[in-house]
């Protein structure tokens, strides 16, 4: 899921995952999440995965723990989320990351024209990529506050493929 930039060795953040889900948003429709975090599993365990994907964000300007950086107001970001073949795929200038989209998942996105990327620090071992991932469990996990406190939050406006 990773590729190899020059400044960050793909070693050091692990094995990086990508979730899809929905869930219900306060205006009452569905919401089209993705959580990005790695399984901690990187020599160094999962202090140094967390410093490795710390420095990942921030030296792509998404701020850890702060506000929520609004892609649709900042063309030049560079992070993109594109949806296409029921997958959705993040794009950043050191990684390229995909995951099945539910069929929810991907109304929600073609409804928003976004999906709300929530990228942490936190390892989850747990979240093994071909595991399934109970929804207790990812709630659990994507809810929690040390979770949320670690992440960079990012509103990514969905691009397709055209034909």
């Amino acid at each position: 899921m990773t590729s190899t930039p020059s400044d960050i060795r793909p070693a050091g953040l692990g094995t990086l995952v990508l979730l899809a889900w929905s869930g219900e948003a306060p205006d009452g429709a569905d919401m089209p999440y993705l959580l990005a975090y790695s399984l901690g599993d990187a020599e160094g365990g999962p202090e140094a995965t967390a410093a490795a994907v710390e420095h990942l964000l921030t030296s792509n300007g998404l701020p850890v723990g702060g506000d929520l950086v609004d892609g649709n107001a900042r063309p030049s970001l560079p992070v993109s989320l594109l949806v296409e073949a029921g997958q959705a795929v993040v794009r950043m200038p050191q990684l390229v990351a995909q995951a099945g989209a539910p069929p929810e998942w991907l109304e929600a996105v073609a409804e928003r024209g976004y999906a709300y990327l929530v990228f942490t620090t936190r390892a989850w071992p747990e979240g093994e990529p071909g595991k399934t991932v109970e929804p207790a469990d990812l709630a659990a996990f994507a809810g929690a506050e040390e979770t949320l406190n670690a992440a960079a939050h990012i509103v990514l406006p969905a691009a397709r493929v055209r034909h």
